[in-house]
């Protein structure tokens, strides 16, 4: 939600804990983390809490790291039932005599039909710049009006700083870009919008196609305990890139790298970073999912009041090594006007920890408000004056 209104209502706020001056008042190295990347972003998903964030609003060419936005798409387009897994799709002589050997390759056959499923297999595992056009062509007719598909979602998805002209990310002179926050909300909108579909394709280790076995390039699999996504990206003017992600205890960890200089250095820098953000930080549970977490009033709506719950397990991330006071706030843009449907995003949990910036996490409404007609609104009106 863009310009959220001041703080309305105190839910808790635990008995403070005792801080001494010198860690109230001096930085806490064990909370710094100095990526050897140029851009550096990871996301503790349950509490919303930014545990490092370098050059993270930045502009940058994403690389393969666009493919997560053609997935996306099409995750998007099957949870409708728009598109089906099992749906055909027949490689076009012109997109072959440009993608057949251009970067990462599915191994694709000019002339071929290939599945929905197994395109989007040769997108997330190999990379395949040619498995990203065929899907493009096969779900808008041809990549530009997927592209364009692509730029719709990730504005409705709240990517503020993205921009994309292809499907694969392949240079295109700066019509592509994103930022790591953005890439963060994309890698974790995809875990939580599709939770079946991302189990099934993403975390692959390898994947066979047309008699070829190729590895998944992702450095964190089977080195990070938890690890199932999402996207490496590398070229010459992107440098090495990883939106990465891992899932310990309950507790999922997402991390946007770019700019590192080398391959073994891009294995190196995110190991090391996904470990630092399991090891140094943990997460105290605050809610579950569905859990009423308070109630904000309604404009001009069939109920003068609405409940909001936790779309998810929320908690608050804090730094093993230390603990503190913390408090925790209802925020929203409002009086919230009706009509809205439950479900909707309507406000925000903010967390204050001693230390670092606030969490924010998102609250649902927990039940469908309809708009009021005059009556319903007079009466409202009369038990908010008076009290009924």
């Amino acid at each position: 939600m863009k310009k959220l209104a001041v703080v309305v209502s105190l839910l808790v706020l635990l008995t403070p804990v005792t801080v001494s001056s010198q860690q109230a008042g001096a930085p806490i190295k064990a909370l710094e983390y100095d990526s050897k990347a140029k851009i550096a972003y990871l996301l503790d998903m349950q509490s919303g809490a930014v545990l490092i964030n370098k050059n993270s609003a930045q502009r940058i060419p994403p690389a393969s790291m666009a493919k997560m936005m053609t997935v996306y798409v099409a995750f998007d387009l099957i949870k409708k039932g728009e598109l089906s897994l099992d749906q055909k799709v027949t490689v076009q002589d012109s997109t072959w005599q440009k993608w057949n050997n251009q970067g990462s390759t599915m191994f694709l056959r000019n002339g071929e039909s290939v599945s929905i499923e197994d395109l989007l297999h040769g997108i997330v595992t190999l990379s395949g710049n040619d498995a990203s056009v065929v899907l493009a062509d096969g779900i808008a007719g041809n990549e530009k009006a997927f592209t364009d598909l692509m730029n719709i979602t990730a504005k409705r998805i709240g990517m503020k700083n993205s921009n994309f002209g292809t499907s694969n990310g392949w240079p295109d002179e700066g019509v592509t870009y994103v930022t790591a926050e953005d890439l963060g909300v994309l890698g974790s909108r995809t875990i939580y919008d599709f939770p079946k579909l991302y189990e099934k394709f993403y975390g692959l280790t390898e994947f066979t196609w047309g008699g070829v076995k190729q590895a998944n390039r992702n450095p964190l699999l089977g080195k990070v305990d938890g690890a199932d996504g999402l996207k490496t990206g590398h070229t010459e003017e992107a440098g090495y890139g990883l939106a990465g992600t891992a899932q310990q205890n309950g507790r999922r960890l997402m991390m946007v790298l770019a700019g590192l200089d080398s391959f073994n250095g891009r294995i190196n820098e995110s190991i090391n970073v996904m470990n630092w953000g399991f090891r140094a930080w943990s997460t105290k549970p605050l809610y579950e999912s569905g859990q009423i977490i308070g109630n904000i009033p309604v404009q001009l709506g069939s109920d003068s009041n609405v409940d909001l719950v936790a779309p998810r397990d929320i908690g608050i991330t804090i730094p093993k090594a230390f603990d503190g006071p913390f408090k925790l706030y209802i925020r929203y843009k409002g009086p919230v006007k009706a009509p809205f449907t439950k479900g909707d995003h309507i406000a925000d949990l903010v967390v204050k920890p001693a230390y670092g910036p606030e969490q924010l996490m998102a609250l649902n409404a927990a039940e469908t408000v309809e708009e009021a007609g005059f009556f319903g609104r007079a009466w409202n009106g009369f038990k908010s004056v008076f009290g009924a």
